[in-house]
């Protein structure tokens, strides 16, 4: 098939190199231009793991190429993908569809032939009917455009393969559909005879799919976060809790990470942008458990703030603190609400001098926080300090030799944010040694 890509940002461009990857030929349209020659080079933009080899190997076969001309994307093709940001307005929790109705306006003046468009964009309950409205009224050929709703679940480092090999595919139609249901089941032809479970619904349901699930997973990894802040009060291992309830098929293990919280582009904005919709639908009500999980997951922040100034004697000022991880998570270079720049921030304020490293964060992590100091090196960006936070669990980190470096520090203490760090190896190493919900 010949489809187009509006917006290639982190999913726009991984959407692409994956539908280039099932035998499409693509092309990806987006507004800026560097980003634009930045892809037809075969590079991403950003880290992604294994999206620049399939940025290589087919910008070179010329099956995916990268424009600015939404007219040379509505001559290409007849499918139309758009996976432009949501992000959240500023000053208020609800999503901005800028981006979105402005790649609408864009597109439709140019589609002089029946064709679908489909968003994956994240968007609030009952954007369907406005997009199709101004489908509608824009495009040359009118009622002969047909919209449908396909929802992302990327998980960002592990973006390729969840689009190559999703858990589920999430259509969504209105009543009156004639051929996009036929096209996208074409499109994605290959991974829906390999087993994955397709569901077809109204554009309603599809549209609060990927909400629902980013609330759910953000209240299990609170609900987790919650007993951590009961077992230090108790004297109880939140990890050993967390590995109990797991077990529990009801329940299940993954996503009962405690620890620092969540953060990154989606769960924070998405848990606020679904108040802020059901507020709007009369039903906010619902919802407002979600406030307090977002409270709880901003409280681990303040606890690891609190536990760094508890080992500095009381007040950071002056000290020497070393970070290990600027992203949100491993496996990217996001540094979007990033829990450990938040405390790194925090902590700056209080007087510290804090140095971050990480192993693909730091060119975005000085943007974001100009005022920290910055070491590629995670032993050398150690020397001489007086606290150790590990706040990404970058598997790198847990390589280290701590007995090597304890002889690089100042004061060999370290908080163990995350819980991936082996307590008793440090110890033997001469560390004192903190770890989020753990006596």
């Amino acid at each position: 098939m010949r489809l187009t890509v509006i917006g290639c940002g982190y999913l726009g461009a991984t959407h692409a190199a994956c539908m280039a990857e099932l035998g499409h030929e693509v092309l990806g349209v987006d507004a800026d231009m560097d980003k634009v020659a930045t892809l037809n080079s075969g590079e991403a933009p950003f880290f992604e793991r294994g999206l620049d080899a399939l940025l290589v190997k087919h910008t070179e076969s010329d099956r995916l190429r990268f424009t600015a001309s939404y007219a040379e994307a509505a001559a290409f093709g007849d499918l139309h993908f758009i996976g432009v940001g949501t992000p959240q307005n500023a000053g208020d929790n609800a999503y901005d569809l800028t981006q979105l109705f402005t790649a609408v306006r864009q597109l439709a003046p140019h589609l002089t032939a029946p064709a679908v468009v489909v968003v994956k964009s994240t968007v609030p309950v009952g954007t369907a009917p406005r997009v199709a409205e101004l489908l509608r009224d824009l495009a040359p050929v009118g009622e002969e455009i047909e919209l449908a709703w396909n929802p992302e679940f990327l998980r960002e480092s592990f973006a390729v393969d969840d689009t190559l090999h999703p858990d589920r595919i999430v259509l969504g139609f209105n009543a009156h559909h004639t051929w996009a249901e036929k096209m996208l089941r074409q499109c994605f032809g290959e991974i829906i005879e390999a087993g994955t479970p397709t569901i077809v619904t109204d554009w309603a349901t599809a549209e609060l799919v990927k909400s629902s699930a980013n609330a759910f997973l953000a209240t299990k990894i609170s609900f987790i976060n919650a007993m951590a802040e009961v077992c230090e009060a108790s004297g109880a291992d939140v990890h050993q809790l967390a590995e109990a309830l797991g077990h529990d098929t009801r329940i299940g293990r993954r996503g009962l990470g405690p620890g620092l919280g969540f953060g990154g582009g989606c769960l924070p904005k998405d848990i606020r942008g679904f108040m802020a919709c059901a507020g709007e639908l009369g039903a906010d009500q619902a919802l407002t458990f979600l406030r307090e999980v977002d409270a709880i997951n901003t409280r681990r922040r303040e606890r690891m703030a609190d536990l760094a100034r508890e080992q500095c004697g009381g007040s950071p000022k002056s000290k020497r603190i070393t970070i290990w991880g600027a992203a949100f998570k491993p496996g990217t270079d996001d540094v979007r609400d990033s829990p450990a720049l938040a405390v790194a921030q925090k902590l700056h304020k209080l007087g510290a001098r804090v140095t971050v490293t990480d192993p693909e964060a730091l060119d975005n992590a000085r943007k974001a926080h100009p005022e920290l100091d910055y070491v590629e090196d995670p032993v050398a960006a150690a020397a001489d300090a007086d606290l150790l936070l590990h706040l990404t669990e970058w598997p790198q980190f847990d390589d280290i030799d701590p007995g090597r470096l304890a002889t690089c520090v100042r004061t060999a203490k370290v908080i163990d944010g995350r819980g991936t760090l082996d307590p008793d190896r440090w110890r033997e190493a001469g560390w004192t040694v903190r770890v989020l919900g753990r006596p």
